[in-house]
């Protein structure tokens, strides 16, 4: 067993799949599971990740938490940590790994520091962890070193820079090309399934656009999951490109999109209930004929 307590903030899709990995690697992983579902009660056993009652006795215990929320949840999850630390006179190292905008994440190591604990900014890069995946943390600010000894434990953690927003920055600009690209092709083939030139379409991208095609073909079946979760990504995205002088529009439009997705029914399945044998067809079909 490590000398090291990691806390996790919360054991969703992917925090329980990072607390996973550092269990496996020898870590004490805890995590608060006050005000969370069933399912994230679920997963944190599944992970062997151990609970306890209140956020006093979780700061009591974490040597480091690791933040992994919805984006919206970000700013209060470290404002309740702040004021747990100073409730009980505790200093931790607090990871924030939500994918949010550089100014975002600025507002957030404020609270964490005003506390008088270390902040790190850190961004995930590919699925939640697991045997043969490639999944990345890269982390910015003073104090990386604090967060990297878990590459120790299991985890790839790479440095993006030495200030507070550049790993959050990273994320947002990846994120824009992956998630942002999904978001399009969803748009462009709901408008061409409405428009009778579906088939026509796919047979035109099957010929000069093969690998592309084959990547949409692959990937969006199995993203309604995702949808809602992805709204509050895209607004970030859209902030962190309006504060560098850019259009924030091309992504509040995918916003749009996801939260399109989000109003059907498809987007209420769990990744443990995913339709696999849904086809791209029959996605676009529901999408253009129930969304709104």
């Amino acid at each position: 067993m490590g000398d090291i307590t990691v806390a996790i903030l919360s054991p969703g899709d992917m925090g329980h799949a990072v607390g996973h990995v550092l269990v496996e690697h020898g870590l004490m992983v805890k995590t608060c599971l006050e005000g969370r579902s069933r399912r994230t009660q679920e997963l944190a056993k599944k992970a062997g990740i151990e609970s306890v009652p209140n956020y006093e006795q979780l700061v009591c215990d974490a040597d480091i938490i690791l933040s992994i929320l919805k984006p919206s949840e970000a700013l209060n999850a470290a404002t309740t940590v702040a004021g747990a630390l100073g409730s009980v006179g505790e200093r931790i190292v607090y990871v924030d790994c939500n994918a949010i905008a550089p100014n975002t994440v600025k507002k957030i190591a404020e609270i964490i520091t005003g506390a008088g604990s270390r902040f790190v900014d850190a961004g995930i890069i590919g699925a939640p962890p697991a045997r043969g995946s490639n999944t990345r943390l890269y982390a910015s600010g003073p104090d990386i070193g604090e967060f990297e000894v878990l590459c120790q434990y299991g985890l790839d953690i790479k440095a993006a820079g030495t200030e507070v927003g550049q790993a959050s920055g990273f994320k947002m600009v990846y994120a824009a090309l992956t998630k942002g690209s999904s978001a399009i092709s969803i748009e462009l083939l709901v408008a061409a399934f409405r428009m009778g030139l579906y088939r026509p379409l796919v047979e035109e991208l099957q010929r000069s656009q093969r690998e592309r095609y084959a990547s949409i073909e692959r990937s969006l079946p199995v993203m309604p999951s995702k949808s809602r979760r992805w709204v509050g990504e895209m607004e970030e995205i859209a902030k962190t490109f309006e504060d560098v002088g850019l259009t924030p529009r091309i992504f509040q439009g995918a916003a749009d999109i996801y939260r399109f997705v989000g109003e059907t029914a498809l987007a209420d399945e769990t990744p443990e209930h995913i339709d696999r044998d849904r086809t791209l067809a029959q996605l676009i079909e529901t999408l253009a004929t129930e969304g709104k």
